[in-house]
């Protein structure tokens, strides 16, 4: 996108993936940063994980989600804003039993957008991991 406005309603470049159950729809991508409107539907999630060259963000629209910091948790619901930097563990949850909107950011914008690609669709869990990694993501295993 060299500039200008992507309508709610569409997709940049018209892609949408769907990724570990939840709706991912990319609204602008640069060098820079790459934002996406998120779906994520109650009792899913996204295991903890590490970016270890992006920080990133989530603005929430509608619903509520958790986000875990290893033991420590916050809970993020409409207008709330949630910020998880570069090399720090971060696992987000929708526990609330309703549906979730948000908008999620990355800075740089990395592999990210390829990943989203890549993982359209994977229901793998050990493949979704692997993929990851290529693309400067780390998902920590789970807990004993």
């Amino acid at each position: 996108m060299d500039h200008g406005v992507t309508p709610a309603a569409d997709a940049l470049g018209g892609k949408a993936w769907t990724v570990v159950g939840q709706t991912y729809t990319p609204k602008l991508r640069s060098e820079n940063a790459f934002i996406w409107h998120a779906v994520i539907p109650a009792d899913t999630f996204v295991p903890p994980h590490i970016h270890p060259l992006q920080d990133e963000w989530i603005y929430v629209l509608e619903g509520h989600l958790e986000i875990e910091f290893g033991a420590e948790k916050h809970s993020a619901g409409p207008g709330d804003t949630v910020f998880m930097p570069k090399g720090i563990a971060h696992g987000i949850f929708n526990r609330s039993g309703k549906t979730a909107s948000c908008t999620f950011g990355v800075a740089p914008t990395g592999r990210l957008f390829e990943l989203f690609g890549r993982l359209d669709g994977v229901t793998d869990p050990q493949e979704l991991v692997r993929i990851s990694a290529e693309h400067d993501v780390d998902f920590l295993p789970p807990p004993g």
